[in-house]
């Protein structure tokens, strides 16, 4: 199997938007690019309240809310933010998929990735990268033991999230 090419990697492509809400008769449309600065090379972090925050700054009463990871290796997902549950959900995903295994994309081999970070993207295929939740009288429609949880799978490094919300005022 040959080797790709070695080289710069592509340029990011993070559209910067600057928040906006656009209006129809009906609908309307909030986007924002909110940024996160992660601390771990495994960290699962809260974000519940910037996202609700954001919802109730909308003026969207009704419709939904879609959450999307601008990262392979940064997912997102809903649980328990409780230290025993956040505990099990580190242990595992390391279990599960192991770092120290061997990966073909952390193989020069295969692979110009020098992050060793094969795991990370794994992980992040397994939580998913994007979430969509209901609004409703302007709130965000979770259970009581639900919080959005970002999951930073390698870094520390600074992380772009797309926030759009979408429906009626």
């Amino acid at each position: 199997m040959s080797r790709p090419s070695v080289g710069n990697p592509p340029a990011l492509r993070i559209p910067k938007l600057e928040p906006t809400v656009a209006a129809t008769p009906t609908m309307r449309l909030s986007t924002e690019t909110l940024t996160v600065k992660t601390h771990e090379r495994l960290e699962l972090i809260n974000i519940t309240e910037q996202i609700t925050v954001r919802v109730r700054q909308s003026g969207i009463r009704n419709g939904i809310a879609l959450i999307n990871s601008l990262h392979t290796t940064l997912a997102l997902f809903i649980n328990e933010f409780q230290q025993a549950m956040l505990d099990d959900i580190r242990t595992f995903l390391e279990q599960v998929i192991a770092r120290g295994n061997y990966y073909r994309h952390n193989d020069p081999k295969y692979s110009d990735c020098d992050r060793q970070n094969a795991d990370s993207h794994l992980r992040a295929l397994l939580l998913g990268h994007t979430l969509c939740l209901q609004v409703a009288n302007g709130e965000l429609v979770m259970g009581p033991f639900q919080s959005v949880i970002l999951a930073e799978l390698d870094g520390p490094r600074d992380r772009a999230l797309q926030l759009q919300i979408l429906g009626s005022a």
